[in-house]
This record gives structure tokens, sequence and C-alpha cells, in this order.
């Protein structure tokens, strides 16, 4: 018997197509299907081995293009994100601030100029040294300064007391000025910046940079480098600091004129959060959500700031974090290898590409990831990193050798070996990824 085989629709020239085409879509979404779950074995032997074996991963790669994930180990699961958590402050930032920093609010009223901060941190900052407020408070014969809008500890919530005289440690607050910090080297003789300070500095070595309770600060000019540690802050250094540079008196006022408030605009908001990201500054980052609080009332707050992100930019997400600060010093905060994967795909939908990029550091190249993560011939790591004690976490944009762009969250918490070994466990599978997707 002659028995002849005929594709159904076979006398139906446009049905054929349609079911030429879903043919061809199931054999691709098999073979895609095949291709992830042979990376998943490769990714999950490299996860698998005895050193791993004591300490919490989680894992979260995403392919924004496909809207598929590639992989996914514990990514609906909290971690401590250390300085992870400054993505979503940038994030935040990005929502709520103009192109340019909002440097100070003020009135003006006959010959008086009427000031408040924002919170805004490049004020004599040691690397931005941006003097916009004391040119225009120069201006005018009386100056008036108003210190009350500040609402906010000077310390986060679950930052370690003894970091306090540490240059990654300031203090907060609503008007900063050279950053927060005593900057102290040794060129023929001793230089201190601000100035203010240099009769409190005591040349000699000693176990900490500061005295706890009190400006009293040590330096042992012997040492090579410089130093930066925090001073502590209250109204009335603030009005002298203000006053030395000014050259004339500045009068603290319990309130502002009951009048419309002009805002006074300064550096370029992107210079501050390449900084922020690239060296992983804490007090860039902190300042960052207390500035964007000033966008939204005139309370300076930066749990304000954190309230608006999460209930009108993150009210999606499945495992909504607890966040605490700006900078990731706090062991309090909680976010998942998701909820990270979320807002870095948000950043990636809304900013153009070689602005977001620019933000990160590089593996191989710049920032805190300069000395990791290189790409040999051409980077392919855009990432910030997060490091506490046993802890850390790399999340942002892996390249690969496809061409293709992959967003990933890669969390460590709790392990005992050297962060060391952990980095090279995770370049391993980096280079997995970077090779076979």
């Amino acid at each position: 018997m002659n028995v002849q085989f005929q594709l159904p629709f076979s006398g139906n020239k446009k049905m054929l197509r349609v079911f030429t085409l879903v043919c061809l879509s199931i054999i691709f979404l098999g073979c895609k299907t095949l291709h992830n779950n042979k990376l998943s074995k490769e990714i999950n032997k490299q996860l698998s081995t005895k050193a791993t074996g004591d300490y919490f991963q989680g894992i979260l790669i995403y392919d924004p293009v496909k809207k598929d994930t590639v992989f996914s180990h514990n990514s609906h699961k909290y971690f401590t994100p250390a300085s992870n958590t400054k993505i979503v402050t940038l994030f935040a930032s990005l929502k709520t601030l103009p192109d340019r920093i909002p440097a100070l609010k003020y009135v003006v009223r006959n010959d008086t100029l009427y000031m408040e901060g924002t919170g805004d941190p490049t004020l004599l900052h040691p690397y931005f040294a941006d003097s916009s407020a004391i040119k225009l408070a120069q201006e005018y014969s009386n100056v008036s300064l108003h210190l009350n809008n500040f609402k906010e500890n000077r310390y986060g919530p679950g930052w370690a007391w003894e970091d306090y005289d540490q240059y990654y440690s300031p203090e907060r607050s609503g008007l900063p000025i050279y950053g927060n910090v005593v900057t102290i080297f040794n060129k023929e003789d001793l230089k201190v910046t601000p100035g203010h300070f240099l009769n409190q500095v005591i040349p000699i070595s000693y176990g900490v940079n500061r005295e706890l309770y009190s400006n009293t600060f040590y330096f042992d000019k012997q040492r090579k480098d410089t130093l930066e540690s925090p001073y502590m802050i209250d109204s009335t250094l603030t009005k002298n600091l203000l006053e030395e540079v000014l050259l004339k008196k500045v009068d603290i006022v319990q309130k502002m004129p009951n009048k419309e408030k002009q805002i006074l605009y300064g550096v370029p908001s992107d210079s501050v959060y390449k900084r922020m990201m690239q060296l992983s500054d804490n007090f860039l980052a902190e300042q960052l959500l207390i500035l964007s609080s000033s966008t939204l009332s005139d309370t300076l707050n930066s749990a304000k700031t954190r309230r608006y992100i999460l209930e009108n930019y993150l009210q999606e997400l499945k495992q909504p974090p607890r966040w605490v600060d700006g900078s990731g010093l706090s062991r309090y905060n909680l976010f998942t290898p998701e909820t990270l994967v979320y807002v870095l795909n948000k950043m990636y939908q809304e900013i153009p590409r070689d602005r977001l990029f620019n933000f990160f550091p590089v593996g191989g190249l710049s920032g805190t990831l300069k000395d990791r993560f290189n790409g040999n011939d051409r980077p392919y790591i855009y990432a910030k990193s997060g490091s506490l004690g046993n802890n850390y976490c790399l999340s942002g944009f892996l390249i690969t050798r496809s061409g293709k762009t992959l967003i990933f969250s890669f969390m460590n918490n709790h392990f005992t070996n050297s962060t060391a070994e952990v980095k090279q466990q995770m370049q391993s599978i980096f280079e997995i990824i970077r090779d076979n997707y």
C-alpha cells in the first residue's frame, strides 16, 4: 500500500504559514530552555562546592530584552545588602532631584539673606569644592541662617558606633560644610582644612583619629597619607565655619520669613551620583536622601524620601525591602536579589544606557571594581559592590561575548572564609555566563 503523509492545512497557504511559525517558535523555545538548563547546571556546580556550603548565597540573572530569568537561586530571600543599598539611593535621587543639585533655599528681605540648607553635600567639599552658597551670601550685608528644618539623627540606625572617627562615617546634617570631615596632612608643616580646627589637632600617634565626644584630633606627623576624620556638628560650629569663610557675622534664626523661598542650584547632579557609586561614598549617599526630601517638603528627613519612593515607584515589589539608610552602613537593611534587579531594570528601561553605565564602577578599570572582574580584552561588568564584615554583594550589568546585556544581583552573606575567595567564585560564575549566553 502506498501511503502519503499530508501536513494539516496543506490546502490553505495562510494556515500553513501560521502552523510553520508555531512549530519554529516551539523549536526555538525548546532550544532556549535547553541552553538555560545547561548554563544553570554549570552555575549550580560552582555553587555546590564545599567552600560555599556554610554561608548564604542569592543570585538572579535577568535578560531585560527577552524579559527572561536566566538563572535564579534564593533570589526571593532577604540579604544584608551593604552598599548595594546605594543602587536604590541612586534610583531615588534620579526620581526626585533636578539636573543640578538644589544647594540652598533662601529668602531676601531688604539687605538680609535668610537661608536654610537642603542637605546639599557639595558645599566646600574636598572634591566638589562648590561655593555657590558662599558667593550668594557674600552679596548681602546681613546673613541669617535657619537650621531647624533638619529633622534627622546624626547617625543612621544600626551604624557601628566605633566608626565615629573614620572617614566613611561622617555625621548627617542639613547644611554640610567641607563634607563634614576634617582633612589633615603634613607638608613641611601641618595642613588642616577647615583651618578652624588647626589648634585642635594634636600631632601624636594615637589609637583613634578623634576623641569620641569632642573635636580633638590626633595626627602622626610621620604619616605620609592624608587623614580625613568626621567632626562633631552643632549649630554654633556651623555658624562659626560660615563666618570664617564669609568674613562677616552670621545670625541664627528660629524660622524663615513667611515668604516664598527661592532655590539656588549648584553642581550637576550626575557628578554627585557618579562619585557616590564609583567610590561607594557613604556621606554622599546619606545626604542625597536628605537632599531628595527637600524637594518633597521643607522638612529634611531621609525617611520621608524612602517612604515616598517605596509608595510611588516601587509599590509592585514582591518582597518590599527593609530600607533604613542611604549608604548601606546599617545591617538593618534587608533586600532580595529580585528587588535589586527590579530597580536596576527600571533604570535600564528609563535612562539612556551610556549615562546609566557611567555611574557604575567598571570591572578591572574603575572605582571599587578596579582590581577585580577584569574582562581582559574588554570590560564586561558594570556594577555596585557592597561590603561589610562577612558579607559581599555585587549587583549591576553583565555584557556577554555575544553582545547581550544581562542584569544581575549576586549576594553573599555570613561567610567566614576570605572575601577574596568569595569574589573568585563569583568571577568564575560571571565568566561562565559571559562566555555561554
